[in-house]
């Protein structure tokens, strides 16, 4: 009886790729994180990060903006907000002292039912809860990179501000969460021009912190607010929470970070030749909009002028217009120059892939039309034996190869190499 060859599988669809391991081929992959903690928010909020229990901040009389996530976020806000809720209680906060606001961002507003939704029917009734509005707003100054901090004026007006949120990789910020609520989320268009303006510099890349200008710039904002305290939990792919920090807006994020690197980071010590990536099958691959997430976690792991093979069925094509008429119609530095003046919702997932364009050479593994993704300036396959060995041909010695297969779910940690 033949020998069974081992086989990495590699999600496409609702189907998968398979490779068989050889010497060359790595796989980076993680397992799934389960939450060794009972009541992870209420312990969070008992043993607060760098600074006093919040109901020790607060004192009766006070004003309390709470900034939580909109609905396009994964956040549970409505599993955060009772014990939250429960410790301003005691520090003698009413529900008529308190707003809850919906860091909305440039996205569009909520209906009742979606704000219900998100906090629950109870506390919905309770507490006033608010859209925050890009023309509501009161400049509190300029960062040091330039950006006007123009916020949402409840949030101003409020004597004490906690922001809400969930911590995961994110491809130009780092990392989400911490002060993200508040600058830009509940600032003018203007603020989130200038600070989105930076993601296409050095260092504004997934799961960077220091020396991320997009971050620095976030952190520097939340600080001229007065951010005064922050709770965020982490969430596995089923979006249980698994962990929880409350605390100092920078001290307690941090902490969050070390979190997610330690339940989804992967060791990169040497750079591959060629990295094939997948967002991990349906749905986060239903179309390349979504898909984008993963390109970006490959794009830390291949050399300088390497080959990111991305295996993304795009069922339902691009996903989104503006990215698509960007990623198909402009020359590269007109995308580059356009999203630095102005961040456009879309525009700036078509600006993030080509910067990555200009690193790595991308083969396409998809359902999309061959001549769309020319357009695109990548190459379109159909298969991944077909686009590997298409990469292979290319390189003169045996390549390095790195394999993703749930590259939207891994934080790369790239050590003692330049990148």
């Amino acid at each position: 009886m033949a020998a069974q060859v081992d086989l990495i599988d590699i999600p496409y669809g609702q189907g998968r790729f398979t490779l068989g391991r050889e010497k060359n081929i790595q796989e980076l992959n993680i397992g799934v994180p389960k939450s060794v903690v009972n009541d992870p928010i209420g312990q969070a909020l008992a043993s607060p990060i760098g600074c006093p229990r919040l109901k020790e901040l607060v004192y009766p009389g006070q004003t309390v903006a709470i900034v939580t996530s909109d609905i396009t976020r994964p956040c549970p806000t409505h599993l955060m907000l009772p014990s939250l809720l429960t410790e301003l209680k005691e520090g003698g906060i009413t529900d008529e002292g308190l707003t809850i606001v919906f860091a909305m961002g440039i996205h569009r507003h909520h209906t009742l039912q979606e704000q219900i939704r998100l906090v629950g029917e109870d506390i919905w009734r309770r507490v006033r809860c608010l859209d925050s509005d890009l023309e509501q707003v009161i400049p509190v100054g300029t960062t040091s990179r330039g950006t006007p901090i123009e916020v949402f004026e409840p949030v101003v007006e409020a004597d004490l501000r906690i922001a809400i949120g969930n911590v995961e990789p994110h491809y130009y910020a780092g990392y989400s969460g911490g002060a993200k609520a508040l600058v830009p989320g509940v600032c003018s268009s203007k603020t989130v021009d200038h600070n989105h303006a930076h993601m296409v510099e050095p260092g504004a890349r997934i799961g960077q912190m220091e020396s991320n200008p997009v971050r620095e710039d976030i952190e520097e904002g939340g600080a001229m607010i007065g951010l005064d305290f922050i709770l965020n939990v982490i969430l596995d792919d089923q979006r249980q929470i698994v962990d929880a920090v409350a605390g100092h807006p920078l001290e307690a994020h941090r902490r969050a970070a070390q979190i997610v690197e330690d339940l989804r980071g992967v060791n990169v010590s040497d750079l591959a030749d060629i990295v094939i990536v997948s967002p991990g099958g349906y749905p986060k691959d239903i179309n390349l909009y979504q898909s984008h997430k993963a390109l970006h976690t490959a794009a830390v792991m291949v050399r300088q002028g390497g080959t990111i093979i991305w295996v993304a069925e795009c069922a339902d094509g691009f996903g989104q217009e503006t990215f698509e008429d960007w990623l198909t119609g402009s020359d590269p530095e007109v995308i580059l120059d356009h999203i630095r003046q102005k961040f456009v919702m879309g525009g700036h997932v078509a600006a993030s892939v080509t910067r990555i364009k200009q690193h790595a050479g991308i083969f396409l593994v998809s359902g999309l039309s061959p001549e769309v993704v020319r357009q695109c300036g990548m190459r379109p396959f159909r298969d991944l034996d077909t686009a590997l060995q298409s990469a292979k041909h290319e390189l003169q010695e045996e390549p390095k190869i790195t394999v993703l297969p749930q590259g939207s779910a891994v934080v790369p940690i790239v050590t003692g190499i330049s990148t």
